[in-house]
């Protein structure tokens, strides 16, 4: 229902009515929004040639632009848990985000401690408290991280991340996390300075991916 909301660019009055029409009750304060509002989504709309990728509050996948799938793989094929950043984390799922073994222990860190606040503020949310159930059943790191309560780590003094894609070398790019306030999302913009190598290597790698997500 919220990707036909979005797609339609609905009025959270005529959200609230699509839901109804459908026999559904519209997501409350209470239940994780995966809404994406028309002002945001015209945000997006400005950064069609940028990769962005939007999460809700629990980590789930909600939206991937075509030059996010140009450059970290496609996201269109992912179901249930695969969509959690979370679990694809612990898990150990493929990712081209390049991380040694310190770094990826600090950042499946961080987004365990995150998700535990996004569950202290949406204690009713009974989809939010099944993917804990689901990710402590099928991870043990998650386990771990999520019993040891420790506090969250300390952000990460670099916004930069090198990204190993298959066709353009290592791109080292800025990676900067924005957060919607009103509907508790989180949305990741990755960019070169203009005039880089790393531009250079961005673009061809956005113009290869979304050639091939075209054909």
């Amino acid at each position: 229902m919220e990707a036909l909301a979005r797609a339609l660019r609905l009025s959270d009055t005529e959200r609230d009515l699509l839901y109804r029409l459908a026999g559904q009750t519209p997501p409350g304060p209470d239940i994780v929004p995966s809404r994406v509002a028309p002002s945001v989504q015209r945000l997006l709309d400005r950064l069609s040639h940028t990769p962005v990728v939007v999460y809700d509050a629990g980590w789930t996948l909600v939206l991937a632009n075509a030059p996010y799938d140009a450059l970290m793989g496609e996201t269109a094929t992912w179901r249930g848990l695969e969509r959690n950043a979370v679990w694809r984390n612990v898990a150990g799922l493929p990712s081209r985000v390049v991380h040694t073994p310190q770094e990826q222990a600090e950042h499946e860190a961080r987004l365990v401690a995150d998700l535990r606040l996004t569950v202290s503020r949406y204690p009713a949310d009974r989809a939010l408290r099944r993917l804990i159930t689901d990710l402590a059943a099928g991870s043990p790191r998650f386990t771990e991280l999520w019993d040891a309560e420790a506090p969250p780590p300390l952000a990460d003094p670099s916004r930069k991340k090198t990204i190993d894609h298959p066709a353009v070398s290592p791109i080292t790019l800025d990676c900067d996390t924005l957060f919607v306030a009103l509907d508790d999302l989180r949305i990741t913009v990755y960019t070169a300075e203009p005039g880089t190598e790393d531009a250079d290597r961005l673009a061809l790698a956005i113009v290869l991916g979304t050639q091939s997500l075209q054909l």
